[in-house]
């Protein structure tokens, strides 16, 4: 390619960049910062047996995962991965990582008590009435199926979405199943930041 080619691919490049930047600071001076509400009031006990609220999910970023203990891939890989990320944000790092169990049968405080500090101390497992439980997740939008087994066991088919909150509890965004994991740890250091 020629000279003048290049020449205009760079400025292309440039004036693309330009009007990004001046179209996100217009957005920023000029709409209003808008929340995303999810959620809902919750009373349930944590993985050491103590109540747990909605106001757990404050005064700190949170990413909060809805799965079960019996999980043969999807939860202990997303649970790993979060631990393997609070890892690379380092010793400053803020973040709580929250398991609400959709298997409140099984997931007795007890069962979370063995399973929840293989991640790290900033991870607290969260159960309770199966009632309640039921209507948390179908506040935050969660799926759940119960699939029966031929051994006479089960699973369950859920939402395999992490869901960010910023220090005041807000939504703040999703980390994908599956998603890299640089992309997903930039996004807990911007919302480490919030």
């Amino acid at each position: 390619m020629s000279p003048r080619v290049y020449l205009c691919i760079a400025i292309f490049c440039v004036l693309g960049a330009l009007g990004l930047t001046v179209s996100e600071f217009v957005a920023n001076k000029f709409m209003p910062a808008t929340t995303f509400d999810v959620g809902a009031k919750f009373s349930l006990i944590n993985h050491q047996g103590a109540p747990v609220t909605e106001s757990v999910f404050q005064g700190h970023p949170s990413a909060l995962f809805f799965g079960f203990t019996h999980c043969p891939e999807v939860c202990p890989t997303t649970l790993n991965d979060l631990a393997l990320a609070k890892q690379e944000l380092g010793p400053n790092d803020k973040l709580k990582v929250y398991f609400i169990t959709l298997d409140p049968l099984r997931d007795t405080s007890d069962v979370l008590a063995e399973y929840i500090p293989y991640f790290g101390p900033d991870f607290m497992g969260i159960t309770g009435s199966e009632a309640d439980i039921q209507a948390l997740s179908k506040s935050w939008g969660i799926y759940s199926q119960r699939s029966e087994l031929s051994d006479g066991g089960y699973n369950i088919d859920h939402t395999a979405t992490v869901f960010l909150l910023d220090s005041k509890g807000q939504f703040a965004g999703t980390i994908a199943y599956g998603e890299a994991q640089d992309i997903a740890v930039k996004k807990l250091e911007n919302l480490s930041k919030k």
